[in-house]
């Protein structure tokens, strides 16, 4: 039988569950309700403190916060009401091959989430709008992925098959 670990994770714009899984057998990822108070768009917004890096997917160059921690997975880009200058989304970074799911319950701006495999293929991607009222819809990955970027909607126009690659920069 298979070894599966699962983790629920609130991010910024979503609530990240995600289901680790060695062998052959999976487990269907599920999503805890959560409570977030954020700002409305046009007032403050937050800015995490977060190291960025350079990273190209096909032949487009980003410079990315870097979301590789359980806490910082889980605050992700809640709360942000527009990306600063310089910053083109959030890298969210597993530590092994998993399945999230991604829900915007809770965010200020709509966004794209891009899906890469464990050897850096991008194998799908959501566009995904800010959700008020429950029940949100989820955006699950089609696969087992390392990698998860979160960009401004429209922003992208990444292929399937595009590979990231990573430079450290900050």
């Amino acid at each position: 039988m298979a070894a599966c670990a699962t983790t629920t994770a609130t991010t910024a714009t979503t609530t990240v569950v995600t289901t680790a899984t060695t062998g052959a057998a999976s487990t269907t990822p599920t999503v805890v309700p959560t409570t977030t108070t954020v700002p409305p768009p046009g007032t403050s917004t937050v800015i995490p403190d977060l190291p960025t890096i350079g990273l190209t997917v096909g032949e487009d160059t980003l410079e990315v916060w870097v979301a590789d921690e359980p806490e910082e997975r889980q605050q992700g880009l809640r709360a942000v009401a527009e990306l600063p200058d310089g910053i083109d989304g959030m890298l969210f970074v597993f530590p092994e091959p998993t399945t999230p799911s991604f829900i915007m319950s809770g965010t200020l701006i709509p966004l794209e989430v891009w899906f890469f495999d464990p050897e850096g293929e991008l194998i799908g991607s959501h566009e995904m709008t800010p959700c008020s009222a429950e029940p949100c819809p989820l955006y699950p990955a089609p696969g087992p992925v390392g990698w998860a970027l979160e960009s401004p909607l429209g922003a992208r126009d990444f292929q399937p098959g595009d590979l990231l690659s990573t430079s450290a920069s900050g």
